[in-house]
């Protein structure tokens, strides 16, 4: 006698690598990531709503795994990423991710799905919705100091939601310029590859940061920053690793995700603990002010937030919906009388 199937709620759609890049292909890319820009402001606006805490990290030596958890009190989710710079001369990747959502009302899982690709678009989305209340009127260039795995997605973002439409690059491998340059052709961008960080930062109205060693380092030195631009710094997002020189926060009004996570994995980790900062869900919500004039160099000092990763979990979630672009995945014990685990252990045994 064979054994019933499971009930839907115990089969869990599962978003292969293979099957994310199909749907992102299927929407288009740049409209994934204005959607995406778009739902995770939204999450912004409803602050409130969410469970917050900073990541729960393993550090070694060789890198970091962290896990991300956050709830609106009807969807809990988390994400497992890890973080390892070493990986690079082993041909692996620096960072891999895997999320899932769940029901708060019973626990059950109502996504799983691969995040390498997701959470590229989703912190590329999140540099364009800062920028559209950081970044100066009117900004047409970008400076991107680091060009590796997400580099790509943070230039179509800034193109796709803020108007940006060239890119000045620059990455101590000219190797990893050189795929940008090709990854980025045909995308209706001009591209520039520049021979050092100084020259990439020329005429730039925003500058990207975006590089990946487990170090205090310093990217950029306060006699390179003018005034007026907006800094994105996304490379800083564990203790001990930083990319700007403390002089540059001193002339900046900084804007942050969730300030006990950040004050120990950010850029303003360099900085006293009455360092002056603004979350930036109150710029969203008009609380605060973002850009008030041409000449304020904003930054913003983000290092990923649970509830970014809500927010692009659940939009692919509902983007998923009529296009088959999934497995289920039968990972939930289901017994008919939930009280008889064991029996329905037996019985595939008699199967």
């Amino acid at each position: 006698m064979s054994s019933p199937l499971p009930s839907e709620k115990a089969l869990v759609p599962f978003v292969s690598v293979e099957n994310m890049m199909r749907l992102v292909h299927h929407i288009g890319i740049e409209t994934v990531l204005t959607e995406l820009t778009d739902v995770i402001e939204a999450d912004f606006r409803r602050w409130g709503s969410f469970d917050k805490t900073p990541r729960v990290a393993s550090h070694s030596g060789e890198g970091v795994i962290e896990l991300m958890p956050t709830s609106d009190g009807e969807i809990y989710s988390f994400k497992y990423v890890n973080g390892h710079p070493k990986n690079m001369a082993q041909g692996l990747q620096t960072v891999t991710a895997f999320g899932l959502l769940a029901e708060v009302s019973t626990g059950y899982p109502v996504l799983l799905t691969e995040m390498t690709l997701l959470t590229a678009l989703r912190t590329a989305a999140t540099s364009a919705m800062a920028a559209r209340y950081l970044a100066p009127r009117g900004a047409r260039t970008m400076a991107m100091i680091g060009n590796g795995a997400q580099a790509e997605f943070q230039a179509l973002a800034m193109k796709a939601v803020c108007g940006i439409d060239h890119i000045r690059l620059y990455d101590i491998d000219p190797l990893a310029t050189e795929k940008m340059v090709r990854n980025l052709s045909g995308t209706g961008l001009k591209v520039t590859a520049c021979s050092s960080s100084q020259s990439a930062i020329e005429n730039a109205d925003i500058i990207t940061t975006c590089t990946a060693d487990k170090q205090y380092a310093t990217i950029l030195t306060d006699n390179m920053v003018g005034a007026g631009v907006h800094i994105n710094a996304i490379g800083g997002d564990c203790p001990g690793k930083t990319e700007l020189h403390r002089d540059i926060l001193l002339r900046a009004d900084t804007f942050v995700e969730y300030p006990p996570q950040t004050r120990i994995e950010g850029e303003i980790q360099q900085m006293d603990a009455d360092y002056p900062v603004t979350e930036f869900w109150q710029v969203v919500t008009g609380q605060a002010t973002g850009r008030r004039d041409a000449s304020q160099i904003t930054l913003f000092d983000s290092v990923g937030f649970a509830i970014e990763d809500f927010s692009a979990l659940r939009y692919v979630r509902d983007r998923l919906k009529g296009t088959g672009l999934y497995q289920d995945l039968d990972i939930i014990a289901d017994p008919d009388d939930p009280r008889d685990l064991f029996g329905m252990l037996q019985r595939a045994k008699q199967a």
